[in-house]
């Protein structure tokens, strides 16, 4: 018998110390946040910044590249083809600056266990552009300053420029509101209502824009969107043309398909 409890102690030993050896410790630390570089590439069927055409509705090139440090300063670049600054010229005259390259830099980090923000500042430098050297044009070169909240699934922006708005003279302090909101629909795929609010300051130009979008990430870095985007400008304020794109009405409702690769 005495043979007999000592085999089983020492089987009950040898399981416990088995457990031990398996199961997480309870004081295990969580994993720390890695430094990260990542680089993307895409085109879509137009390109549209806050409900307006900014190529003349036609395809464009898009790029950019992010660096996030584990502490949660980030700072990035993002590039597109673009025309609205030589569309803006009228026949006698010409205007240059075909491409528009962002450089932002902010912090990303917590309020409380479940709202995060999000601060920093944006230029948008249009290279080369010459847009102050038409009549009633500013610099279309714009600073802006952010800070966005999210809780869940919804995320409200704003944004307030130090300088005048892309190129609008006297306009500087102009806001432009964001609110969105993610559902996600499992599989990799997303849809995300969005309406924004562009107030222009001094100048008669406000309006709201509007969109819903479905993404669909099909992993590997791949994703393609579909987003359905309109704005109110026209009842508003007219319809929204220049004179390089032969009249075409650049604030209406479109559909604006996309391709995206991140690496």
């Amino acid at each position: 018998m005495q043979f007999k409890k000592v085999i089983i102690l020492s089987l009950l030993l040898s399981g416990l110390s088995a457990m031990a050896q398996t199961a997480p410790a309870a004081d295990t630390p969580a994993a720390e946040p890695e430094d990260t570089l990542a680089f993307n590439a895409g085109v879509v069927s137009e390109y549209r910044y806050r409900g307006i055409a900014q190529g003349g509705m036609k395809p464009a090139v898009q790029g950019g590249v992010d660096y996030t440090d584990k502490t949660g300063f980030y700072i990035g670049s993002w590039a597109s083809s673009i025309t609205w600054i030589k569309d803006s010229a009228m026949a006698n005259q010409s205007a240059k600056g075909p491409v528009e390259l962002d450089i932002y830099g902010g912090y990303r980090g917590n309020l409380t266990d479940d709202i995060a923000f999000d601060i920093g500042g944006l230029e948008y430098d249009y290279v080369g552009n010459n847009l102050s050297t038409l009549p009633g044009f500013a610099n279309a070169n714009t600073f802006e300053v952010y800070l966005a909240l999210t809780k869940g699934a919804f995320t409200a922006k704003i944004s307030d420029s130090t300088t005048n708005l892309f190129g609008t003279v006297n306009s500087k302090g102009s806001r432009y509101l964001d609110l969105s909101y993610t559902i996600d629909l499992d599989n990799g795929m997303t849809l995300v209502p969005h309406i924004g609010d562009q107030y222009v300051a001094n100048n008669a130009l406000s309006y709201d824009d509007y969109s819903l979008t479905f993404n669909k990430d099909f992993g590997d870095g791949v994703a393609v969107s579909v987003a359905a985007i309109g704005t109110n400008f026209k009842s508003r304020h007219g319809a929204y043309t220049l004179p390089g794109t032969g009249g075409k009405e650049l604030s209406g409702s479109t559909l604006v398909l996309g391709l995206k690769k991140t690496f």
